[in-house]
């Protein structure tokens, strides 16, 4: 190993052993393990009587219900390759009255070889789905495999918001507006796209981006007081970021980035820029984050209103307690239970966490 991969090496190790000083575990929490045997539940919802819809990542929609999986038909062809599959899954607002159920998927439709993102609703009958609609898909295809972002949540107002990562190409697609990729999208819930967008007036626009400047968002949720849509989105080595999203914001990726190459190299001397966006956290080294909930609960007592995000890299759930919109200390709970991917506050008022190869179990503090 030369010097200069020897100088890396000693950086990260010790840039991660002070990381995870300030994010000691936390041992007053277990769970218990509701659904068993899936494989890599990327999203999940609760229905209204609370049994549970949940994304099988390799193309399956499971209905689970009194102990029992029933595998829901009528799906879109899925394009299952590298971090693309079928992806998150929420329900309409008013899904009582409409049975409206949107997800998000990476879609081999259109003329190039390979897939990107795409966003469908269909309506939930029995145990099939029907009117499927495509409302959005990203262009162009590519065969790259990662960064299809696709977290999916509706505001207060009923717009429909969804995340599409840069798909691999980080040079051209998040700072260009005439492009997919890198972006947060906004939309109707029939796919039409709002007129106060912030770049519907832009020549040759994708009209439907919301913000722009992000690599991979794959976590987003609204502030449970405050009501605006937070995000977090994968750096590369280091870099991880949580963002507020705000109409027509540029977040600066990859101008700007508290992250470096995998390979140790630099590919920005900046981590800031007038006109872009600081995040409101970062992490260094990475913890790949994936999936994002506030508790907004009595269960779990003075951590109610903490941010929760799970960790792939580092396999546990990061509790941030925040003081207005700083985090202000950080701690693992479910520390190396499996790579976290999905989380949710249930009816109920627990939070739900969907795990790689395990299932999706409920957070109790003791």
């Amino acid at each position: 190993m030369d010097l200069k991969n020897i100088l890396i090496t000693l950086i990260f190790t010790s840039t991660f052993a002070c990381a995870q000083d300030k994010n000691p575990t936390n041992t007053e929490n277990t769970h218990e393990v509701v659904v068993s045997e899936l494989s890599n539940p990327w999203g999940f919802t609760f229905l209204p009587d609370e049994s549970i819809l949940i994304t099988e990542k390799s193309g399956d929609l499971i209905h689970f219900k009194n102990g029992k999986k029933i595998t829901i038909s009528g799906l879109p062809e899925i394009y299952d390759r590298g971090q693309g599959g079928l992806l998150d899954v929420i329900l309409h607002p008013n899904f009582k009255e409409n049975n409206w159920i949107y997800l998000s998927y990476a879609s081999e439709s259109g003329g190039d070889s390979g897939g990107n993102t795409a966003i469908a609703r269909a309506q939930l009958k029995e145990h099939s789905l029907t009117n499927l609609e495509v409302l959005y898909k990203a262009t162009p295809n590519t065969t790259k495999g990662q960064h299809f972002g696709s977290r999916l949540i509706f505001d207060d107002d009923g717009y429909l918001y969804f995340t599409i990562g840069d798909r691999g190409n980080r040079d051209e697609n998040p700072q260009d507006i005439t492009r997919d990729g890198g972006k947060v999208y906004r939309i109707n819930d029939d796919g039409t796209i709002p007129q106060d967008n912030p770049f519907v007036n832009e020549p040759n626009a994708k009209t439907a981006i919301f913000s722009y400047g992000h690599r991979n968002p794959q976590g987003m949720s609204i502030h449970p007081k405050t009501r605006q849509i937070w995000t977090h989105e994968h750096g590369p080595r280091g870099g991880d970021e949580v963002n507020i999203i705000q109409p027509g914001k540029n977040y600066g990726w990859p101008i700007i980035s508290y992250g470096i190459n995998y390979s140790g190299t630099s590919f920005t001397d900046i981590t800031e820029k007038e006109g872009m966006e600081q995040p409101l956290h970062y992490w260094d080294p990475s913890i790949a984050p994936s999936g994002m909930a506030f508790i907004n609960s009595d269960k779990y007592g003075d951590w109610d209103g903490s941010l929760l995000v799970g960790s792939l890299k580092f396999q546990y759930l990061d509790k941030c307690t925040l003081k207005g919109d700083k985090v202000i200390k950080e701690e693992r709970l479910l520390d190396g239970l499996g790579r976290i991917r999905s989380i949710n506050q249930g009816p109920d008022g627990y939070i739900y966490v969907g795990v790689e190869n395990l299932g999706i179990v409920k957070l109790i503090r003791k």
